[in-house]
């Protein structure tokens, strides 16, 4: 099996996330991570079950896709390498994905 790994970003998106869905239903917050995690969980198990996103830099087409269970809009976005998964991000769908990509990927390779 493959070993989980999540960029320190992803711990602020969870909180943020969670803290926004928190602000209408406390449980509905908690539901949420516990959601991301059994989510993260699913994908290390089965890793080609997100499809590549249709991004057109070509830094980030490699990057994968898949919807939280239970909230289809907040999308993770991650890298399947030799070794690892590698959880990139975690985003409502709304947002401009590519370009916050871009920038987690540029910012990251510094």
């Amino acid at each position: 099996m493959i070993e989980l790994v999540k960029r320190p970003i992803v711990i602020q998106d969870l909180i943020t996330i969670a803290t926004y869905i928190s602000t209408d239903n406390l449980d509905a917050g908690d539901r949420f991570l516990y959601a991301a995690e059994a989510t993260f969980q699913q994908l290390v198990q089965f890793p080609n079950l997100g499809r590549f996103s249709a991004f057109n830099h070509p830094a980030v087409t490699q990057i994968r896709q898949f919807p939280i269970k239970g909230f289809k809009n907040y999308l993770i976005f991650y890298q399947i390498h030799s070794k690892t998964l590698e959880i990139v991000r975690v985003l409502h769908g709304a947002q401009n994905l590519e370009t916050t990509l871009l920038e987690e990927i540029t910012d990251h390779e510094q």
